[in-house]
């Protein structure tokens, strides 16, 4: 099969000579239908197929990826995208098509997806487009805002009960294929009338709470006795997989009485498994009322051209500022789309900017909520040389005085209250506090600061140095001036990646890494719409800004 190639003659029925007056200049639509053969050239995937077998698809690579993007910009199924390729002129105009053209089967989508994750360079697509924006020109600013979003997961979020059970039957399905003495060993060992081939619930009178009990003590029990046939085994493939599903399942959420009969316990445990189906999604907080369950979609923002320069996907349970290396990291580029894209001002180097005029680490300036700025992450990111903008919350003290009424002197040593008491900083049974028991005792302020009988207690956080650094500056006007301008840009462009629910909002498909894949396609897409509105266009000497 011979490797898919735009036809490059133009032809009466070309979609875009049809349709010319009624594409919007700003449009993404018509950025990929002016420029897509620049963006995307007919070798652009051909790495994906250099070790297959069974040849390479017929269609252009331009068609393909105008497809990939259209498709998340839209927030389609595989399905949905072949249609609108089949029937609308914006898709047929963007992928360089004529009007009879006819659309390809939706498995080429599914192929190529799963060829990019596997190839050298997975994040190709937004990689690249993010390189065609600095060779306009853009992406050479110093500034970074960062944020998450919830990515609710496709899947249903599992009791403890439908786990055990499905756990267990992976278990035997896993052991079926592989070795059926073993799974014959297994079922020997299980006392439940229960054949674990179905999918859901068992049958259960669940009003009453001692059928409900005995049902979960039933389920941990096969479940150990199956963990103690396979651990006098070697495992390796699905089935190892399938065991250490098993453990985790059996141990998360249940526990032995003193009477020995397993219940399940109160609370969730902190890295709880929530489904059997999608096993690394997690419950989230977007605050102590609101919750979800999924995954975390982090973005990385140019404030200065509104582009999205990072895109990181977690499991919801994930805190931002565990991710913020990756946000702030510039990714490595392929090669340039043209030969003018690789020139580079040799100004843009003086000005702090490397070979490629992405800004130097030690350059960007970082803003973001109060997610990114605890002690340990300010104090992290300033050594590295970064600039951090993180608006540090204030301490809360429902008794009194705030933390924040008390004048630190880390130098000195000293904490002064708001009655002008310094007392020294001594050493805690865990940190460092300065008690002001004592001058507390005839204090006219006490009533308004606390209510403990041995007097107010301030505790010093192991990187309270950065946190009053912190704050210091957020009572500066030019700083909160600065913050803001270029904070809110982040949450705008939040609202745009999350406009369509799939893709966006509600995840398409399962697994971390899979997940990624459609996150980073939908940042490219963006992009590439935002590129539309600056009038990005490419002419002789490379790509450049209207």
């Amino acid at each position: 099969m011979a490797l898919g190639r735009e036809d490059r003659q133009v032809r009466f029925d070309d979609v875009l000579l049809l349709v010319d007056d009624q594409l919007p200049q700003d449009s993404v639509y018509r950025l990929l239908a002016e420029h897509g053969a620049v963006l995307f050239g007919d070798e652009y995937f051909a790495d994906l197929f250099t070790r297959s077998r069974l040849g390479r698809p017929t269609v252009p690579a331009r068609v393909v990826a105008t497809v990939m993007l259209l498709q998340a910009f839209e927030g389609l199924s595989d399905r949905e995208a072949c249609d609108r390729l089949a029937f609308d002129l914006r898709w047929k105009a963007a992928a360089g098509l004529t009007v009879g053209a006819p659309a390809f089967h939706a498995t080429v989508l599914v192929g190529m997806r799963n060829r990019l994750r596997a190839s050298d360079r997975p994040r190709r697509l937004f990689d690249d487009v993010n390189a065609t924006a600095r060779a306009a020109g853009l992406l050479r600013g110093r500034r970074r805002v960062l944020d998450s979003t919830p990515l609710f997961d496709a899947v249903a979020t599992q009791d403890t009960v439908i786990q055990l059970r499905a756990a267990i039957r992976k278990v035997l399905t896993a052991a079926d294929r592989t070795d059926p003495g073993l799974a014959t060993a297994i079922r020997a060992g299980l006392t439940r009338e229960d054949d674990y081939a179905t999918l859901g619930k068992p049958p259960c009178d669940w009003d009453d709470p001692a059928a409900r009990e005995a049902l979960v003590d039933g389920l941990v029990r096969d479940a150990l006795a199956a963990l103690a046939v396979l651990d006098a085994h070697e495992l390796d493939g699905a089935l190892t997989q399938a065991a250490e599903l098993l453990g985790l399942v059996a141990g998360q959420d249940v526990a032995a009485g003193e009477d020995g009969v397993f219940r399940i316990v109160r609370g969730v445990a902190r890295d709880r498994l929530i489904s059997t189906v999608d096993m690394e999604a997690r419950h989230g907080h977007k605050s102590r009322a609101r919750t979800f369950d999924g995954y975390k979609s982090h973005l990385g923002i140019d404030p200065d051209d509104e582009l999205i320069t990072a895109v990181a996907v977690t499991p919801a349970n994930t805190a931002d500022r565990d991710v913020i290396d990756e946000l702030l990291e510039e990714p490595a580029t392929g090669a340039p789309t043209d030969d003018t894209d690789a020139v580079v001002d040799g100004s843009a180097v003086d000005s702090g900017e490397d070979a490629h005029g992405h800004p130097g680490a030690k350059d960007i300036e970082v803003y973001g909520d109060s997610a990114y700025a605890d002690g340990a992450t300010l104090e992290e990111q300033t050594a590295r040389g970064r600039d951090m903008r993180t608006k540090v919350p204030p301490v809360r003290n429902p008794n009194g005085y705030s933390k924040d009424h008390f004048t630190i002197d880390l130098a000195a040593g000293t904490v002064t209250c708001p009655a002008d008491h310094s007392v020294s900083i001594g050493k805690g049974a865990r940190h460092r506090t300065a008690r002001f028991g004592p001058l507390c005792a005839g204090c006219p302020l006490r009533a308004d600061c606390t209510k403990a009988r041995r007097g107010r207690v301030i505790s010093i956080h192991p990187h309270e140095a950065a946190l009053q650094h912190a704050k210091a500056r957020q009572k500066d006007p030019a700083w909160q001036q600065d913050y803001r301008q270029h904070r809110p840009v982040v949450e705008r462009k939040i609202s745009h990646f999350t406009r369509r629910p799939w893709g966006g909002r509600k995840a398409r498909c399962r697994g971390q890494e899979r997940i990624l894949t459609d996150i980073l396609t939908r940042a490219s897409v963006i992009n590439l719409a935002r590129l539309a509105i600056l009038g990005m266009h490419h002419r002789p000497t490379g790509w450049a800004i209207a």
